[in-house]
């Protein structure tokens, strides 16, 4: 060998002056199984919600839903890529406005929110609805990361679980007011996840651990509609014309599927027995004409999207870039297993959707645009991924 150290990476600069990235190094934005993951997800959910609201379909015959998601669709790939073109830094000048805005939706949510089954949770707007909770999650996500990479002192681990705790409480004192449960719970897990992964000790987060299922059983305890889904929940069969009536046609689903399923478009329980069927409870539709194989195929991908962001999290050049990622990760991870789980009858009902397969606009357009900003740190703020050398290389190396 001649002696020569091959270089590291360094961006290029073209004749402007501006900097320019290699194709190679951009190229990670693509690697860990993301993009792999969402589109096998978001073609499931497409031909799904086509399949289940068939029956709802107008004189055109192509179901209203199905049109709707489609659009939307399109409109969060332009938000992924729009989200990767955007610097880590950026966000990070943003998190507490938008955290900021974020509790203010909510707080109008209340105000003049429109009222859908007992629950106001949507806020129109000029030309659409917006659910204040799924930008509430991003944002207040976001600014827990920034808040603890903000506080680094060791000796000081009280202040990130004050701090964190005082950015957490309004937004889900709002969610619960409307009430959302379900997403209350889910940014507290998400929180959670973003405290142990900035190494807070674990004998420092079990008070607020213990705090806040206190406060779930509390809550459940004094609203009724939440007692009555965890009766419904502990006895479904018991209450199967009442308060189970929906988990129970989900286990129907389950149980008419089988490992096959009974066909694409030949299910039943969309039929007006299985309520939101193509939103909150699209998993059970999945299972009854695609059976326990597509179920299968649906947790695989995601548990490919968790590993793929948790590996990007490990890469990362800096803690703030590795807590993001985190934090994106859970905000996809955390609630599909809440929404698995409900269907399949390990946690009581909550209206929650399934990330990027149910309808529903607001969901996709966030959850996208958490993959934009997981495949950017993947691309621009993470080492790159080690990539085998072939044995001719090794000797077209050892000549140079």
């Amino acid at each position: 060998m001649s002696g020569r150290v091959p270089r590291r990476y360094s961006p290029r600069s073209n004749a402007t002056g501006a900097v320019q990235e290699p194709r190679a190094f951009v190229a990670n934005a693509l690697d860990g199984g993301v993009i792999a993951a969402i589109s096998i997800l978001a073609g499931v959910g497409l031909v799904m919600i086509y399949s289940l609201t068939a029956p709802l379909s107008d004189a055109s015959g192509m179901p209203r839903q199905f049109t709707r998601q489609l659009a939307t669709l399109a409109t969060s790939i332009v938000v992924l890529i729009a989200a990767l073109r955007i610097p880590l830094a950026v966000w990070r000048r943003l998190a507490l406005p938008l955290w900021g805005v974020s509790v203010a939706m909510l707080l109008a949510t209340l105000v003049v929110g429109i009222e859908v089954n007992g629950a106001r949770r949507w806020l129109a707007l000029p030309g659409l609805r917006v659910q204040a909770a799924e930008i509430a999650k991003f944002a207040t996500v976001l600014a827990v990361a920034v808040l603890l990479t903000a506080t680094p002192s060791r000796r000081m681990r009280l202040k990130p679980i004050f701090g964190a705790a005082a950015l957490c409480v309004p937004p889900i004192a709002l969610l619960l007011l409307q009430p959302d449960f379900g997403s209350a719970l889910v940014m507290c897990a998400a929180v959670g996840v973003l405290l142990f992964a900035a190494g807070i000790p674990m004998r420092l987060l079990l008070p607020p651990a213990a705090l806040s299922i206190g406060g779930a059983a509390l809550y459940v305890a004094l609203r009724p509609y939440a007692h009555l889904r965890w009766v419904g929940f502990l006895d479904p069969w018991a209450t199967a014309t009442r308060e189970g009536f929906q988990l129970v046609q989900s286990f129907v689903a389950f149980g008419r599927g089988g490992i096959f399923g009974v066909g694409l478009g030949g299910g039943r329980q969309k039929l007006y027995y299985l309520p939101e069927a193509h939103t909150d409870f699209i998993l059970a539709g999945i299972a009854e004409e695609l059976g326990l194989v597509g179920v299968l195929v649906v947790l695989g991908a995601f548990a490919g999207l968790v590993w793929a962001g948790v590996r990007i999290a490990q890469r990362a050049r800096e803690p703030l870039a590795a807590l993001v990622a985190i934090g994106m990760t859970s905000l996809l991870g955390i609630p599909a297993a809440v929404n698995a789980s409900v269907v399949m009858g390990l946690l009581p009902t909550t209206g929650f959707t399934l990330p990027f397969v149910s309808y529903g606009g607001n969901s996709l357009l966030v959850c996208s645009l958490a993959v934009g900003i997981l495949l950017r740190i993947g691309a621009c703020e993470a080492a790159p991924v080690p990539t085998r050398i072939s044995g001719a290389s090794r000797r077209r190396i050892g000549r140079t």
